[in-house]
């Protein structure tokens, strides 16, 4: 079959929430894009994701007229807990800092930007296969895919944007002289859950315990999100409910007699994860966004922030060079986002070694950690730190 030719000015690779708030921006600012998704629009919307966002992430989606369901749908949280020798230590998002963060899972802030595109005409083409990039030195960078009725395509743009993920084909497509990446593999994993249950406590709880680390979150008023420590290589297949939900509640035992409410669990799994950061992200005229760039723990929420906090800057770029002709912000786009990346990165691994056991750790780092835990929240200045980076810093 032929393939069809078709010209765009910003070709987008991947309908992961950052491809649509840019394709959502672009077309705010009277830019045309075209996004390229190899998932079908009911796998994203139905898989399940991190569920916190920072207040700039909310004021993107209402303020860009994207969606205001956020805030009549998710739960404003003004602050965490963190657990530690058998008790709850508050962090006081609003007192610190100011500010809160919502809990919104990642699906419905997809489901939010998919109807916004739809509402406004955006091209995305769902379910497509065979795509690679090309020419991405040239003026003129293409995309060619084939789509979901088999016709392929091959899709020139005056700039790629490859926002498909860290398994992506974009960072691929850089050849190894042209990039450099930065990583570290974390020896333990989260063994997470969704279970049938009314939440077990209003705010999202950090638990670090002798056994290991254990997170409770919620999701809705009968879904409930947990996660605890373990190895890599953990079978979840092994575990029994009865198993789960007595290891969970092993991590929170302490004198204020906390106690789970516990229901059906209908999701389990391991979730490995490692800190990674391809610099710089861009290679001739494309550009990445998100986890085609950089990846992070999920300890301290910072993932799908990360993504729109990169999109907010590449569309200050974009709308700069197509609108006013002017490249200097389009140019300073990787060294402007690599700055919050790096600070993100310094933010997670904070926390996820703070928080988590590590395997054939002394007694005397164990007691180190405890002192670190307890610096933090006796210290306004400790908790303020960790306030302002959990609930976001300003995008500039």
């Amino acid at each position: 079959m032929e393939r069809r030719i078709v010209k765009t000015q910003v070709g987008i690779v991947g309908a992961g929430p950052a491809g649509l708030m840019l394709s959502h921006l672009l077309y705010t600012s009277g830019i045309d894009s075209t996004v390229v998704e190899s998932r079908s629009h009911e796998t994203i919307r139905t898989t399940q994701r991190a569920g916190i966002l920072e207040h700039g992430s909310v004021n993107m989606l209402v303020d860009s007229g994207a969606s205001d369901r956020v805030l009549r749908e998710g739960h404003r949280h003004d602050g965490i807990e963190l657990r530690f020798d058998g008790r709850n230590h508050r962090i006081d998002f609003l007192d610190l800092v100011g500010e809160s963060v919502w809990l919104y899972p990642q699906n419905e802030v997809f489901t939010d930007l998919a109807e916004a595109r739809q509402r406004t005409g955006g091209d995305v083409r769902y379910s497509s296969s065979d795509t690679s990039v090309l020419d991405l030195e040239t003026d003129t960078p293409k995309i060619r895919f084939t789509d979901v009725d088999g016709q392929p395509w091959e899709l020139h743009c005056e700039v790629v944007v490859g926002s498909d993920g860290s398994g992506g084909i974009c960072k691929k497509s850089i050849p190894a002289e042209h990039r450099k990446d930065y990583f570290i593999q974390y020896p333990f994993a989260w063994f997470g859950i969704l279970a049938e249950a009314p939440p077990s406590a209003p705010e999202l709880i950090y638990a670090h315990s002798d056994r290991g680390f254990a997170l409770i979150s919620q999701r809705t008023e009968t879904i409930q999100r947990m996660y605890f420590q373990c190895d890599p290589s953990e079978d979840a297949s092994k575990w029994t409910e009865e198993m789960i939900w007595e290891e969970l509640q092993s991590r929170m035992e302490g004198q204020d007699g906390f106690h789970l409410k516990t229901g059906r669990i209908f999701e389990q799994m391991v979730l490995p994860f490692r800190s990674y950061v391809c610099e710089p992200m861009r290679y001739g005229n494309m550009f990445l966004a998100g986890d085609a760039s950089h990846t992070v723990p999920p300890t301290g929420a910072k993932g799908l922030n990360l993504a729109l906090a990169d999109v907010k800057v590449l569309h200050e770029g974009l709308e700069s060079y197509f609108n006013s002709k002017n490249p200097d912000l389009l140019d300073a786009y990787s060294e402007r986002a690599l700055q919050r990346v790096w600070k993100a990165q310094n933010f997670s691994y904070w926390m996820t070694s703070m928080l988590h056991q590590h395997p054939n750790s002394s007694e005397f780092e164990k007691k180190r950690q405890l002192g670190e835990l307890s610096a933090v929240v006796t210290s306004r200045a400790g908790s303020s730190y960790l306030a302002e980076a959990y609930t976001g810093w300003a995008l500039k």
